[in-house]
């Protein structure tokens, strides 16, 4: 028998193998522990359900991430935040389809454009290059510098699994409907905590940690499900500028992408930031600009009244906070002496500007309360972490996305309401790297990479269904076909 005809029966032992090995681990799994064999087994369906339908690991991605981020006693993996499993997961599941598609030689490799070509190069700069000059100026890597050498890896790959997975116009509206979704309920849950209704404090502190900063908890500020308020105002004024694209365009039920709007404008009062406060503002301009519509100034003045109204006692333990000597508000005075005392002197001294200090944004110490300074200062921790290729980095990152979302921006499609709101998020972003570090915060700096991946031309439609994915389905339930777009 020639080797050709006997192909097909070994690839099927092989699945075969695949298949059975499924069943034993679980089974090995329960034998240890049984939280780790249904983990298994959900993790299995997840695999095989995106292997079907690829466009489901991009819909969870987008949808889970800001509701899961901040969760502190769930994680499924040992030193992982049930949003990084999810990923790791999702991402076998994407590479498993890939690898079966380059046995069949279907594979297409990606064309990276000069948007993609700067991610790498961000990424690079954030963990490469501080760690080699740590190592040649004998300087002691810590776990510390390991793990914020990754955190720009993250976002990179959620891009990677957003862009892979979304193939059609169709898909990346529903990714943009689903962001939409979940960030509505991440500003409502802020809102209420920040006003202490109806125990959501009680159940935040519970299940849910901000950043190892507990008062964010009792001092009326919205941190919600994100477990940080400056991260929950980033999330806003993203879906904002989604929301307004959407109406623009003329989108279905502007009624309700407006009352979302408005919810997402009142999720930026109720996180209590005065930073962020300067983001909203920087956003609006910049969707006026981007939108040539006068109006949303004209909306924005009765939206202000309510949300002064509704939230102002929010608003008025906010402005109790400012220094009578100085007239900044105490956390911009603390922010301003921590800088000065722990971080420039470092980073001005032995030409450490120039190539960083460590990938580490933060030094312990042990007089502070919770036992680290971090640094709140965006583009001092560039020059920290990275130095000038890190600053140089990041400002070629915004341009080169800037760009590439203004050439979309006047597209009715998805890509045109994605370009809007990454361009209305990364002005607003460039300004508030002033203060804090907004680029790499979670919920908000995960979602934004993944919209990120949406601007891009897509085919109308559903997708084609290749031989590889009808090879996928003949080995999966009928119920679950491949190559059919969620």
């Amino acid at each position: 028998m020639t080797s050709w005809a006997i192909a097909p029966a070994v690839r099927r032992r092989r699945l075969d193998a695949a298949l059975l090995a499924g069943p034993l681990t679980v089974g090995a799994l329960a034998g240890v522990r049984i939280k780790y064999a249904v983990l298994a087994v959900i993790a299995i369906g997840v695999i095989g359900w995106v292997m079907a339908r690829p466009a489901v690991a991009a819909y969870l991605l987008i949808f889970l991430t800001p509701l899961v981020v901040g969760l502190n006693d769930a994680a499924v993996v040992h030193a992982l935040r049930p949003n990084e499993t999810l990923m790791i997961v999702l991402g076998v599941a994407i590479g498993l389809r890939w690898l079966t598609r380059v046995r069949s030689g279907e594979v297409k490799w990606p064309r990276l454009d000069g948007a993609d070509a700067s991610l790498i190069t961000l990424a690079v700069a954030s963990s490469v290059l501080p760690l080699v000059v740590m190592a040649v100026r004998q300087r002691a890597i810590m776990t510390d510098d390991l793990l914020y050498s990754i955190v720009l890896w993250k976002l990179v790959a959620e891009y990677v699994i957003v862009r892979a997975a979304i193939t059609t116009r169709e898909q990346a509206m529903r990714c943009l409907k689903l962001s939409l979704l979940a960030a509505a309920v991440v500003c409502a849950i802020g809102i209420l905590q920040s006003l202490g209704h109806f125990g959501v404090t009680g159940l935040l502190a519970k299940y849910y940690t901000p950043t190892g900063i507990d008062t964010a908890l009792t001092n009326g500020r919205g941190g919600s499900l994100l477990g940080l308020p400056a991260a929950v105002a980033d999330l806003a004024i993203l879906n904002l500028a989604i929301a307004v694209a959407m109406i623009v365009r003329g989108h279905r039920r502007p009624l309700w992408l407006g009352s979302l709007a408005v919810l997402y404008g009142l999720g930026v009062v109720a996180a209590a930031e005065f930073s962020t406060f300067i983001g909203l503002f920087v956003s609006l301009a910049a969707l006026m600009v981007i939108t040539k519509s006068g109006r949303i100034a004209a909306y924005t003045i009765p939206v202000a009244l309510l949300g002064g109204t509704l939230l102002w006692p929010v608003i008025r333990t906010r402005l109790a906070g400012f220094d009578s000597a100085t007239g900044l508000p105490i956390s911009w005075t603390d922010r301003l002496y921590n800088l000065r005392t722990y971080f420039w002197p470092v980073v001005s001294s032995d030409h450490n500007w120039i190539l960083g200090v460590r990938p580490a944004a933060r030094i312990p110490l042990t007089s502070k309360r919770f036992s680290y300074v971090w640094i709140e200062s965006g583009y001092m921790w560039l020059l920290w972490g990275g130095g000038l290729p890190l600053l140089a980095s990041y400002l070629a990152f915004v341009g080169a996305f800037v760009r590439k979302g203004w050439a979309h921006i006047r597209r009715a499609d998805a890509a045109g309401i994605a370009a809007t709101a990454v361009v209305t998020a990364l002005c607003a972003q460039v300004v508030l790297m002033l203060l804090d570090p907004h680029l790499t915060y979670r919920g908000s700096g995960d979602l934004l990479f993944m919209i990120l991946a949406l601007v891009r031309r897509l085919p109308g439609g559903r997708a084609k269904v290749t031989s590889g994915d009808r090879a996928m389905s003949a080995a999966l339930p009928a119920s679950t076909p491949a190559g059919v777009p969620a």
